[in-house]
């Protein structure tokens, strides 16, 4: 009798401790800090998700809803506008890639309700959930998408953008809305990753993780949250996030963008409902920051909010492959026009590259087009053969094929401390014995060496037409650049599907 009534009174006490966790979760942000710096002693409290009363997560949120389109410069609209157009080239580029149309045909299999557009593919409408995650997965799917190299490497739009053009549809968005979400969205992902800096290290795909803080952030400012749903909708998002780098080169990685996005319109929506989550979610001692990095710098994500915006510092590719073997293929490419030799002429072509790029894309014989843009041995070898770093270049076909694979082994990849992840050496040494040297101290598409408007225009007609015609992409270029005045971003969509 007395070890039940002990035991009754223990459950009574875990059940009211676990009450007074709930209460604080949905008390008003607020209220939450000012409950926090009362109880200090919570911190120390054996029940690991003690609040902490750092309120680091609800000054994010509240900093998150209150944009307005009014506050952002015209440097931070620009830009956003830009990374509208390029994420849409690559998803146009990727919807008839055979990944993304495995992933459409179950979503049929398994019955999609047909309530938004999918992009490219004439007309075919799912579920806002499995729209996303279609719309994500191509997006991604030819490594061809912008990319943050601000401290952290971010594919921000490609799992966000899919998140706020299915929302967008379904609410009928203003333009300026997408723009000021998508600013959103660069802010909560970047400034995340900044604070976690062994993230990356830990083996996370950043694009599924990092990727999902960024989308739900976004969505919830679409959908015009408050400072306490938005935190919810952050806590929602990221106990969902995920996204492992051993899946490199499978279809699985373009799906951590699908699923980004996914998460983030899942996130927002149940957080418009109602759904509850913890309002410590990034800074908590079981928290997304703590427990997915050995490290943390917790002052990066509210450092300067509104004073600098992190968008403006975004990149594009010029090349279909992981962002780190540009400065390698802008080298391998200069060194071939200025040695003019072919590539059976070759006695070895020297890389130097920073060592992420070895510890990022250590694939040495890639058999395939997505294993490929992992491979320093083949983008050098592609590069200086084709001169170029398209598509085409890391396709099935030109992986496979014999004068690529045999230059693939005269490339040695050399990792030097001395070089920044965006420079680059390439040094080929002929049969004769002569040798030619390139480098590159900025490669192209960073914000030291950026591709231009007319640069991104060309991209995206060369991506997009394909998919919905030149007269089509035409109007898409016009329209995007204008979307500070569309009223309903569904005008967008239709031109794109």
């Amino acid at each position: 009798m007395n070890n039940k009534n002990n035991s009754g009174i223990k459950r009574r006490e875990w059940m009211q401790t676990s009450l007074a966790v709930a209460a604080g979760c949905l008390a008003p942000v607020p209220a939450l800090a000012q409950a926090a710096q009362t109880q200090p002693q919570a911190a120390s409290s054996s029940y690991g998700a003690a609040n902490l009363g750092l309120g680091v997560t609800r000054q994010l949120g509240e900093f998150l809803s209150g944009i307005q389109y009014a506050d952002l410069p015209g440097a931070a609209t620009h830009e956003a506008k830009r990374a509208v157009l390029d994420w849409l080239g690559c998803a146009l580029a990727g919807s008839q890639h055979p990944t993304p149309q495995i992933l459409i045909s179950t979503f049929k299999q398994m019955g999609s309700f047909p309530a938004v557009s999918v992009l490219g593919q004439h007309g075919l409408k799912l579920s806002l959930l499995d729209s996303a995650v279609a719309n994500g997965q191509m997006g991604h799917v030819l490594d061809f998408d912008d990319t943050h190299l601000g401290g952290v490497i971010l594919h921000t739009s490609t799992a966000t953008l899919p998140a706020l053009l299915v929302l967008g549809q379904h609410r009928k968005s203003s333009g300026q809305d997408l723009l000021v979400a998508l600013v959103a969205a660069f802010e909560a992902g970047i400034r995340t990753g900044q604070a976690m800096p062994r993230h990356h290290h830990g083996g996370w795909h950043l694009t599924g993780t990092l990727g999902t803080v960024a989308a739900t952030a976004g969505s919830a400012r679409l959908l015009g949250l408050d400072a306490r749903q938005t935190v919810y909708a952050l806590g929602i998002g990221c106990t969902q996030a995920a996204g492992m780098q051993q899946n490199r080169g499978s279809d699985c990685k373009s799906l951590h963008a699908g699923k980004s996005a996914y998460h983030g319109v899942l996130a927002s929506m149940l957080a418009s409902n109602g759904f509850n989550s913890s309002a410590e979610i990034l800074e908590g001692s079981l928290g997304f920051v703590r427990i997915y990095s050995s490290t943390q710098s917790l002052p990066a994500l509210t450092a300067d909010l509104g004073k600098t915006w992190l968008i403006t510092g975004n990149g594009y590719k010029p090349y279909a492959c992981g962002v780190v073997l540009h400065p390698l293929i802008d080298a391998a490419i200069k060194v071939s026009q200025l040695a003019k030799i072919p590539a059976s002429d070759v006695a070895s072509l020297e890389m130097t590259v920073h060592p992420d790029v070895v510890r990022i894309t250590g694939v040495d014989t890639p058999g395939s087009g997505l294993m490929s843009k992992f491979s320093a041995n083949h983008a050098a070898a592609v590069a200086y053969i084709d001169q170029a770093g398209g598509v085409v270049q890391f396709s099935n076909a030109r992986a496979q094929e014999p004068g690529v694979q045999a230059m693939r082994k005269l490339v040695q990849i050399k990792p030097s401390t001395d070089l920044r992840l965006d420079q680059a050496v390439a040094k080929i040494t002929t049969q004769s014995g002569a040798v030619f040297e390139a480098s590159i101290d900025h490669a192209t598409g960073t914000v030291a060496n950026p591709m231009s408007d007319k640069d991104l225009e060309a991209k995206f007609l060369g991506n997009a037409t394909t998919a919905i015609g030149a007269q089509q992409a035409r109007k898409v270029i016009e329209l995007v650049w204008g979307l500070d005045q569309v009223k309903d971003v569904g005008q967008l969509v239709a031109l794109c599907v």
